[in-house]
């Protein structure tokens, strides 16, 4: 068996479905012989039958083999099983298996739902092939009787398992199996047909080809990685592109995006039907169905709109916008006729059909659905023919949760929960909407986006004003977020800067709930409590600057506070703790800021920011705030404190210890996203005061600590920092100073503080 086993994971002329059937055959050999050899070829009354996945003939190279020996009564059976079952196990393949008569397996049947599924691909292995073809015939009619009692059961099961899984379409690291929209459930579906006819026309040549594809892709991820998981992590996508013969990973996954997509999408279409047949003809007229208008009405969750209102090129938006504000779906008649008219909309759109887009988007999430499925049907392109490069398109990062298309669908949502924030709601929802299409372009994806931007407001129709502010969201996306986490706030400097780029405090105000809406729908790295006080802060301090053409006052509680620079001129080392914060108070040596870098990395406290301050007398007063305050359970900040004292007096060996800990580090938690090189870069343009030290690099135990180190031994004074990680990837600023207070303009100086941060990094 190990030499057959060998010869297919090797051959890569079978793929798929084919790999599969090559194995099955192989396996059904083998286990026939030991069959043959414990029981006797002719030996009536029992039968070895294949279940489950290997019922199917779909074994992968790391499926479990499900076999039950099926008798008629022969009590001497178990005894016979075992010279069967230990062959299998000594070769390290998992089976399940169990020995029982058909009378047994079927009553086992009659309520479990795992073995009513398992025995409707009872397949004939070995022995006595009259055993077999009456369980499968049995099988299948307890299940057909009991069809109402099993799609309850499986609807809710199908329901259940969507609450926990995630969906293969839009996740970066999808589960095959058992991911929503996964192989899983495409098996429920065949299994529910053969309950009930539960699928529309030309839904099963759908499925099959879309199942076609994520069975290969779990084959060869098997294959590649010899282990027996189903989740396509990010480290094994490229060697599964190059067996099957996609471009690069970023194909792959789309294949496996749009082949999952058809089966979740079929599944809630096909499952949405049998709630309503399960609940049967009662009440279905008045409670259950409402007429909206002569043309449309809600018939059991779902909106019915005549033929002859979706002949007008509108009505697409029209249907959608009613749809989704009833949280209900399009019927499958009304998709199929939107789906065959050809008439485009007028360019530029009438000002119903816009309104009707506003109006779909500012529904929120229910809007998602809806929009997919005008999607699945091909009719969303016709809205929005931009939408096709970046429909399924991935964004192989670890802060990104979703395909690009799924996340600008996810921004518009929550940008339609944030409208009452803003005076344009209208604006903001459609810039949400629009915000990266320019990933599916070359080049760089807001230079792009802006162009295509640009000419959507055209042919949608906006007033040249509303058209203008919603270019410049999309143009000024990132800003907001990226100044906010990355550049002194303190500084006019930077106020002055992003209020020229946005124009207006209108415009200021929609970009920052464009910015919370993107950042909330990227990922739990992108948005926190921190970097939203940032954000509002940044965007506070703009707004004043546009409406009164005047900086906003500093607060009161800027750092240094009046009482800080007293308790620091009183001099010797003061440190204070409280919530987030850790301030340090001591003489001016050189190294300080990098040695409490060190020691809050060591006690695993991420920094979000940092301030340093010195006076002509010789002190120094650092404060660092940390994404959590550390916990009780391991010491509070009193044990930071104290080794804080330690590396201060040069008793602690930091860069050892720093070392030691990233290294235990990277053995437990080994990320499966290539490290991006790093980078340094310099701004003497941002700040009136300061050169600005971007450093771009891995996320890494002890990054600040290096790099500041490496800062400390040129003499450079830092003045502020600001971190932020996302992902895998961190982004630090720096404010820094020569020993003469002065910025860096040097070239030579610039080209020394690049090669000591990028050795302190490794590089």
């Amino acid at each position: 068996m190990g030499l057959e086993r060998s010869a297919l994971l090797a051959d890569s002329s079978l793929r798929g479905a084919g790999w599969c059937r090559a194995y099955t055959a192989d396996v059904d050999t083998w286990l026939a012989a030991l069959f043959d050899a414990a029981v006797g070829p002719r030996t009536p009354g029992v039968a070895l039958v294949a279940t489950g996945g290997y019922g199917r003939a779909e074994l992968c190279p790391q499926s479990d083999i499900d076999v039950m020996l099926v008798h008629d009564g022969n009590a001497a059976m178990g005894l016979l099983a075992e010279k069967i079952w230990y062959p299998v196990w000594d070769t390290g393949i998992h089976l399940g298996h169990s020995v029982c008569t058909a009378g047994q397996a079927l009553s086992l049947a009659s309520d479990d739902l795992h073995t009513a599924t398992a025995l409707l691909s009872a397949r004939h292995v070995a022995g006595d092939r009259k055993i077999t073809d009456a369980l499968a015939h049995d099988a299948a009619t307890q299940w057909e009787r009991k069809a109402k009692h099993w799609l309850t059961e499986l609807g809710m099961w199908v329901a259940l398992h969507h609450e926990e899984t995630g969906d293969v379409a839009f996740s970066l690291e999808p589960d095959l199996k058992d991911g929503r929209g996964g192989l899983r459930d495409a098996h429920a579906l065949g299994w529910a047909q053969q309950a009930r006819s539960v699928l529309a026309a030309g839904d099963e040549r759908a499925l099959a080809d879309s199942y076609a594809v994520l069975l290969a892709v779990r084959v060869e991820l098997q294959r590649a990685t010899d282990r027996p998981s189903n989740v396509l992590a990010l480290q094994d996508q490229d060697a599964v592109a190059l067996a099957l013969g996609y471009t690069d990973a970023d194909a792959l996954m789309h294949a496996v995006s749009h082949a999952a997509r058809v089966v979740s999408w079929t599944s809630d279409d096909a499952w949405r039907r049998v709630r309503t047949k399960l609940r049967g003809p009662l009440g279905r007229v008045g409670r259950r169905r409402l007429r909206l208008s002569p043309d449309m009405q809600l018939v059991d969750g779902e909106l019915h709109v005549s033929p002859a209102a979706t002949a007008d090129p509108g009505a697409v938006l029209h249907a959608a916008s009613v749809a989704a504000a009833h949280g209900a779906a399009l019927d499958r008649d009304t998709l199929d006729r939107l789906a065959g008219a050809t008439a485009p909309l007028a360019d530029p759109w009438p000002d119903d059909a816009r309104d009707a887009f506003v109006a779909l988007l500012r529904c929120g999430r229910p809007a998602i659905s809806v929009i997919e499925a005008l999607d699945h049907h091909g009719i969303w392109t016709r809205v929005l023919p931009e939408w096709s490069d970046v429909r399924a398109r991935p964004q192989r990062n670890a802060y990104h949760r979703f395909t690009v298309d799924r996340h600008l669908l996810e921004t518009a949502a929550n940008a339609a929960r944030l409208a009452s924030t803003v005076d344009r709601p209208d604006l903001l929802v459609t810039a949400a909407l629009l915000h990266d299409l320019g990933k599916g372009r070359d080049g760089d994806h807001t230079d792009a986006g802006v162009v295509l931007a640009e000419g959507i407001v055209a042919r949608m129709g906006w007033a040249a004003d509303d058209g203008a502010t919603i270019v410049a969201l999309v143009r000024n996306h990132l800003l907001l977020a990226e100044v906010a986490t990355r550049r002194d706030l303190d500084d006019a400097a930077t106020i002055e800067r992003v209020a020229a780029a946005m124009g207006c405090g209108e415009r200021v105000r929609l970009l920052a709930a464009l910015t919370e809406a993107d950042s909330v729908a990227t990922g739990p790295a992108a948005w926190s409590a921190w970097k939203a006080e940032l954000v509002a802060l940044l965007a506070d301090r703009v707004d004043h600057v546009l409406a009164n053409g005047e900086h906003a006052p500093l607060r009161a509680d800027r750092f240094p506070t009046a009482a800080q620079l007293l308790e620091l001129a009183d001099g010797g080392r003061h440190l204070h703790t409280e919530g987030d914060r850790l301030t340090v108070m001591s003489d001016d040596r050189p190294g300080t800021f990098s040695r409490v870098a060190g020691v809050l990395a060591l006690h695993g406290l991420d920094v979000v920011g940092a301030a340093a301050h010195s006076t002509d007398a010789g002190g120094a007063l650092s404060q660092f705030r940390v994404a959590r305050a550390p916990s009780a359970e391991r010491g509070g900040w009193e044990r930071v404190v104290r080794d804080l004292e330690l590396a201060l007096d040069g008793r602690l060996a930091l860069s050892a210890r720093v070392a030691e800990r990233a290294a235990t580090y990277r053995r437990r938690h080994r990320h499966n996203i290539a490290a991006p090189d790093p980078t340094v870069a310099f701004d003497n343009e941002a700040s009136s005061s300061a050169t600005i030290i971007d450093v771009h690099a891995a996320d890494a135990v002890g990054v600040l600590y290096r790099i500041t180190r490496a800062l400390a031994e040129l003499d450079l004074d830092i003045r502020s920092a600001k971190v932020e990680t996302m992902g895998t990837v961190v982004t630090d600023a720096f404010y820094v100073r020569d020993g003469r207070g002065a910025k860096i303009t040097d070239p030579t100086a610039l080209a020394e503080i690049t090669r000591a941060v990028l050795h302190g990094l490794g590089q």
